[in-house]
């Protein structure tokens, strides 16, 4: 595909460096470039705890921070947002530093419902063009410790990338008991409202 005048291949770019999300726009036929922001997600979630606001207003600022600091290289193309935030009663999860960090977090999980604040926003520039949140309820049943054991050697790095220290499209549905929500959104997306502003905008067929 030709570039656009501010230098991107695809008239839509993806904020992100999740390869979750970038398979799920793959797998739904969508033409875009990755170009992940880099924000200070610590700082960000920091001054929201500070000041008592919730988990999903966190992640709507961060997604609108990724997607604006993208934007600002490339102001004549759409950039997609996206963030998600793991709530277990008063503790917010971030991804596992490790292989022992991810086996600390089911530890903590192990037994107990969770969920998962995401949100996902798509600007030109300065201007918001649509946004979208989900709340997916997540009941980890209670994890054995030879099965952590083997779910940890089994998955490997690849959980590194996931909060909460699961692949539910993978070997990590496993892990559960019961799930509320949807599927598209625990991945890290609401992709069918995300479809929905791509065929009104044009970059899809009606």
């Amino acid at each position: 595909m030709a570039s656009t005048p501010d230098g991107s291949s695809a008239r839509l770019i993806l904020a992100s460096a999740s390869a979750a999300r970038a398979a799920m726009l793959h797998a739904a036929g969508v033409v875009f470039d990755v170009v992940p922001a880099a924000i200070d997600e610590a700082i960000v979630k920091r001054q929201f705890r500070d000041h008592g606001k919730d988990a999903l207003a966190c992640a709507q600022a961060l997604a609108l921070a990724k997607a604006r600091a993208v934007a600002a290289k490339y102001p004549n193309t759409a950039v997609v947002g996206a963030d998600q935030i793991l709530v277990a009663g008063d503790e917010w999860f971030d991804k596992p530093a490790d292989l022992a960090a991810a086996r600390q977090q089911i530890r903590r999980l192990s037994g107990r419902s969770h969920i998962l604040a995401t949100a996902a926003c798509a600007v030109q520039g300065e201007a918001i063009l649509w946004a979208a949140t989900a709340e997916p309820k997540m009941t980890m049943r209670r994890i054995g410790e030879s099965f952590l054991a083997e779910y940890i050697a089994v998955e490997g790095e690849d959980i590194l990338g996931s909060v909460g220290s699961y692949r539910i499209e993978g070997r990590g549905a496993q892990l559960f008991a019961l799930i509320e929500g949807d599927y598209f959104s625990i991945l890290g997306l609401p992709l069918l409202e995300l479809l929905g502003f791509l065929r009104d905008r044009g970059f899809l067929e009606d």
